[in-house]
């Protein structure tokens, strides 16, 4: 008990050590560029929903600690054999038997009832830690989810701005083939037009790159300067294979499966009641002067005698709940098996398009744009170049929403199982 408190004391310490100095880690580290590793670490140090789970830990180890003990006795004061008819009603010398008593009395629950609360107390700190791993790997992913926001939008906007220079380049091609006589006021419009229209995805693309800032800057509470180099995310830390196998300790079933644990520990307690409870008490009566005093002695026993209505009521119901919570778990099982599966052969099937886009629909896009490009330039008509522009934006637009598809699925298995400091 007492090295639970120093434990607990220190770890405060440490805690406010860390919070305390997180103010000038952040300052010192705001032009450092951040990883997503780095910013998971961070975020779930400072993240109050994982200290509020540190916390209901805490309190299930607190009343942890009082389970399965003798309740408080109880300190009874009284008048025993007190005359209230004739002769001699309300009279304290009228009859030699009237006393005036104290007692103490204990009650004393059954061994199997206090051992069934002290497993419900031990179960309910399962589910606190369970509750707190499952929390851990929600922030995690989104803080994870937030980084790669951050890093998507930054390569929409890279993407989009090595199209400027070719934007402009259309306006003077247009401009110069006017000017001899070769063009049209229209091409000069539409390439205009154009150049304006890309300076507006632009625009939107900078919207969405402070917005993702700011999501990334609420789980770390800091200015955001740089990424660092995004991970692999064709590439899982763990086998495929490994989620299958792994599927009663990821998070989500956790919390299921301690909740089972309660369910089975609460039937265990509803059959403990069928045990006879007991009491204990004495009490010390003083009577009149020049008669002795007495002390009384008592053993009380509990009697079960009507189990069918009582305790064998309450068996049946926690022997539901007992049931339930399999059956919720099993059904938890089977979702989450049935999730990770969607969401590996979503995470491979957008790794294929990726690969697809990136080694051949973008440099096809790329060549087709600059070869309408210089074909007007060489007297062709504008609108092949307008259609292969507007294709290739849209192209790599779509190339960026898939890159962050991939990159969340990639987070999503990553933190799915625990690591072994976040196990219950």
């Amino acid at each position: 008990m007492r090295s639970f408190y120093v434990a607990r004391r220190a770890r405060a310490w440490v805690l406010s050590i860390i919070l305390g100095a997180s103010p000038a880690l952040a300052a010192h580290g705001a032009d450092t560029p951040l990883t997503l590793d780095a910013a998971v670490r961070r975020g779930l140090l400072q993240a109050p929903l994982v200290a509020a789970r540190g916390e209901d830990i805490d309190a299930m180890r607190e009343q942890a600690v009082r389970a399965g003990r003798l309740p408080d006795p109880s300190l009874t004061l009284g008048v025993s054999n007190y005359p209230v008819t004739n002769p001699g009603a309300f009279g304290w010398r009228a009859d030699p038997m009237t006393m005036r008593a104290v007692g103490i009395t204990q009650a004393i629950p059954s061994r199997a009832s206090r051992a069934a609360e002290r497993r419900l107390a031990a179960a309910n700190i399962d589910v606190a830690a369970a509750d707190r791993a499952a929390s851990e790997q929600t922030v995690q992913e989104r803080i994870a989810d937030a980084w790669i926001g951050v890093w998507a939008y930054g390569k929409q906007r890279s993407l989009l701005q090595q199209l400027q220079d070719e934007s402009g380049l259309a306006v003077r091609i247009a401009t110069a083939r006017l000017r001899g006589g070769d063009g049209s006021a229209t091409d000069v419009l539409a390439a205009r037009a154009e150049t304006l229209m890309l300076e507006n995805r632009l625009t939107a693309a900078a919207a969405r790159l402070r917005g993702a800032k700011a999501s990334l800057q609420r789980w770390l509470g800091a200015r955001i300067a740089a990424l660092g180099a995004a991970p692999d995310f064709a590439h899982l830390a763990q086998n495929p294979a490994e989620f299958e196998r792994s599927i009663d300790v990821e998070a989500p079933l956790l919390v299921l499966q301690a909740r089972e644990r309660v369910a089975a520990a609460a039937l265990a307690e509803a059959r403990a009641a069928k045990h006879p409870n007991w009491s204990v008490g004495v009490s010390y009566g003083n009577r009149a002067p020049g008669l002795s005093d007495m002390v009384t002695l008592e053993i009380g026993v509990s009697l079960p005698l009507f189990g069918h209505n009582r305790q064998d009521r309450g068996i049946s119901a926690q022997h539901a709940e007992w049931r339930a919570a399999q059956a919720n778990r099993e059904d938890a099982r089977r979702a989450q098996r049935e999730a990770v599966a969607r969401a590996l052969a979503s995470w491979q099937g957008w790794g294929q398009q990726i690969a697809r886009d990136r080694d051949a629909l973008l440099p096809l896009a790329r060549d087709r744009a600059r070869t309408a490009l210089a074909a007007y330039r060489g007297g062709a008509p504008l609108e092949p170049w307008l259609d292969a522009r507007r294709d290739e934006i849209q192209l790599r637009l779509k190339y960026v929403d898939a890159l962050a598809a991939r990159a969340e699925l990639w987070a999503s298995l990553a933190y799915l199982l625990p690591s072994p400091q976040e196990s219950p």
